[in-house]
């Protein structure tokens, strides 16, 4: 079995995905210069993103996870959130970026950036892969974005159905037939 078989379509190429971290990468660098950064990754859907990020990056960063859940029907969240697992470190007085796979909803990265912003980091900036413009429903300040993408379930590089498809090196829509939402 394929997974990449399971796709309607393929939206964006590991060729793509790679020239765009590298691209947000030398813009992370020069906006930070001279000043170490914490990078924090949202579980489990940033974990590849913060790990090519991260390789990408050419200047000290330090790496660390929160794990939320939001409850909501199906596939869409409700922007109530629970912290499954927290910051092994404190954040105050720390230039922060918080390392997105997706922003679709928006209600979920809203609630985590007051969290964090209420840890009093030094600077809080949010790097997203993918963003669904249409999806939004509150306004997200995401200052390095990789791709606007429509408003399809998508999976691949970190994004899951029912903890499939994380492994695939691209993101594509997953076949209706396949999901429930």
């Amino acid at each position: 079995m394929c997974l990449i078989d399971d796709l309607e379509s393929v939206l964006l190429t590991d060729d793509q995905i790679q020239d765009k971290l590298r691209e947000v990468a030398r813009r992370i660098e020069a906006d930070y210069a001279g000043r170490d950064v914490l990078l924090i990754g949202v579980l489990k859907g940033a974990i590849m993103v913060m790990a090519d990020l991260a390789r990408h990056l050419e200047m000290p960063v330090s790496i660390d996870f929160m794990a939320v859940s939001s409850y909501g029907a199906g596939t869409t969240s409700s922007g109530v959130v629970r912290i499954m697992k927290d910051l092994d470190r404190d954040i105050a007085g720390k230039h922060v970026l918080l390392v997105e796979d997706i922003v679709d909803s928006g209600l979920t990265i809203n609630w985590l950036l007051r969290n964090l912003r209420s840890r009093q980091p030094a600077s809080l900036d949010v790097f997203a892969l993918l963003r669904k413009p249409e999806a939004l429903k509150v306004d997200v300040p995401v200052r390095y974005l990789g791709f606007d993408i429509p408003s399809e379930f998508v999976v691949g590089y970190g994004l899951d159905y029912a903890e499939r498809y994380r492994n695939l090196r691209c993101v594509g829509v997953l076949r209706p037939e396949l999901h429930a939402g």
